[in-house]
């Protein structure tokens, strides 16, 4: 979709995991080309929300402008660096999420008018895997000077559309899809066999 730009954010330090998320392997890929190539299938223009030094081998990479800030840092960061009003924002960490859902979450977003699309499944919202208008941009950036990093506090300042779970398996999805990789023991228990 040429009206579309995804963004993976590789996350912070892994300070649970002890080493870096993205590059741990799941299967025959690390979780970084598994995140790549699903946001692949739904948009032309795929970008790296993280260091450039470490990820640049991998593809296009945009850096945090506000340094140390958490994900709201790296989703500021997509919006400054956009060139396109929809982007879909997707944490690198999530391997069991699919192109599928991805894309019926786009279709979601573009029949609204709403800055911001994010599903509420397995027990919270999911602002890491959800879309974003790059008019929001100039909120995150207030919040982030402001110091207010919880990407939730967002939401009550731009029009959001929260996607309940209900409808979410409604439409076929299951929300294990949601599952995210943090410390060594859920990477052991979502790893394939």
């Amino acid at each position: 979709m040429d009206d579309l730009t995804a963004f993976i954010l590789t996350g912070g330090h892994s300070s649970r995991m002890g080493s870096d998320k993205a590059l741990l392997p799941f299967g025959t890929q690390t979780l970084l080309q598994r995140a790549l190539e699903t946001a692949s299938g739904v948009a032309h223009r795929v970008r790296i929300v993280g260091p450039a030094d470490r990820y640049r081998p991998f593809g296009n990479v945009v850096e945090d402008i506000y340094q140390g800030c958490g994900p709201l840092g790296g989703i500021h960061a997509a919006l400054t660096a956009t060139r396109t009003d929809l982007n879909l924002i997707l944490s690198v960490d999530m391997p069991l999420m699919s192109a599928e859902f991805l894309d019926w979450l786009v279709q979601q977003a573009k029949a609204s008018e709403h800055m911001v699309v994010v599903p509420h499944a397995a027990g919270g919202l999911q602002p890491l895997c959800a879309t974003y208008r790059r008019g929001a941009a100039a909120a995150a950036e207030q919040a982030l000077k402001a110091g207010d990093f919880k990407i939730n506090h967002l939401f009550s300042r731009v029009a959001t559309r929260i996607i309940a779970e209900q409808e979410i398996m409604a439409a076929g999805f299951t929300p294990d899809i949601f599952r995210n990789i943090n410390t060594p023991e859920e990477y052991e228990r979502c790893r394939p066999a």
